[in-house]
């Protein structure tokens, strides 16, 4: 027997893959990444307690690239994808959302960028498109207002500048650039399982902040859905809470406290988590009819930004 032929190939990228409840679009998502250009990859799937036929659907696919786990219940996307890192063996990491998909050479266009920019991590532009539609309506370049014409290497202070709550901007957390493997487990960065959603901004600004080297491309490969009911259902004060939580601890770690521009990039958006959470305070306490509440809200809000000024 040649011992060689038997050796198992060892993937460049894992494609992981967190799905939960999307018996409708796993499908197209899955065959999006195992049609790629690039062959040498590995495609994770992570179910997360799904009601549904997912899994099912999941595993109708033959294909010796495609692995499958499953949670026994529910841990939210971040404990999704970090299981799916956790059992990657590719160079690079992927993360493609269920209910989303790829453009057939989107890894092999992002590897070659990659390499030649000595990257650890690699972006590109996103197509916006509505569920239902065959049209992109948009891309997340062009809904921020800035123009890239060639690679563009982002910077900390930029990211976060330019990823502010409720503002225009590049909001580069909604991309989902291909991650050097041996990055992420050097440094033993992983998704915060405290936050429901938002996560990816977290874990790219803890990446850049230990001196990533991140390069957006102006090219769109990825297909981002807007979907009826794929936002998780965690009221806006739930969310804006663990925003709040996170952007504490964060200026608090020594990459960003010696960084006196990311410091005060980071506490403006700190400021502006803080000033809708307190706004959206008073909204659900007025839903839920607690006009007392709702009262006490409106003065620590206007006590609040008295003292702002």
């Amino acid at each position: 027997m040649n011992s060689a032929a038997a050796t198992p190939v060892i993937p460049l990228i894992s494609v992981i893959i967190p799905a939960y409840n999307t018996e409708a679009y796993i499908a197209q998502s899955i065959q999006s990444a195992l049609e790629q250009t690039l062959k040498n990859i590995e495609v994770i799937v992570v179910d997360d307690g799904s009601t549904d036929d997912t899994v099912a659907i999941a595993q109708q696919f033959q294909d010796s690239r495609l692995r499958i786990f499953v949670n026994e219940q529910n841990m939210g996307a971040a404990g999704a994808r970090n299981r799916a890192i956790q059992a990657a063996r590719g160079e690079w990491i992927a993360v493609l959302d269920s209910d989303d998909w790829y453009a057939p050479e989107r890894l092999e266009r992002l590897l070659q960028v990659a390499y030649a920019e000595r990257a650890d991590m690699v972006a590109d532009d996103l197509y916006f498109i509505q569920d239902g539609e065959d049209t992109p309506r948009s891309t997340l370049i062009r809904e921020s207002g800035h123009d890239f014409p060639s690679p563009q290497r982002i910077d900390p202070v930029f990211f976060v500048q330019t990823d502010v709550y409720g503002q225009q901007g590049l909001h580069l957390g909604l991309s989902k650039p291909l991650i050097k493997r041996s990055f992420l487990t050097h440094h033993h960065i992983e998704y915060d399982l405290s936050l429901r959603m938002g996560q990816d901004f977290w874990l790219y600004l803890k990446c850049l902040a230990i001196g990533a080297r991140y390069v957006l491309i102006p090219d769109a490969y990825y297909y981002y859905r807007f979907r009826p009911g794929s936002l998780v259902k965690q009221s806006k004060v739930a969310r804006l809470n663990g925003y709040c939580r996170a952007a504490q601890s964060f200026l608090q770690q020594p990459e960003i406290r010696n960084n006196p521009k990311l410091a005060q990039a980071l506490s403006h958006n700190l400021s502006v988590f803080e000033r809708n959470r307190a706004y959206y305070r008073v909204v659900e306490a007025l839903k839920q009819k607690k006009l007392l509440l709702a009262l006490l809200e409106i003065c620590l809000l206007y006590t609040s930004d008295a003292a702002d000024e």
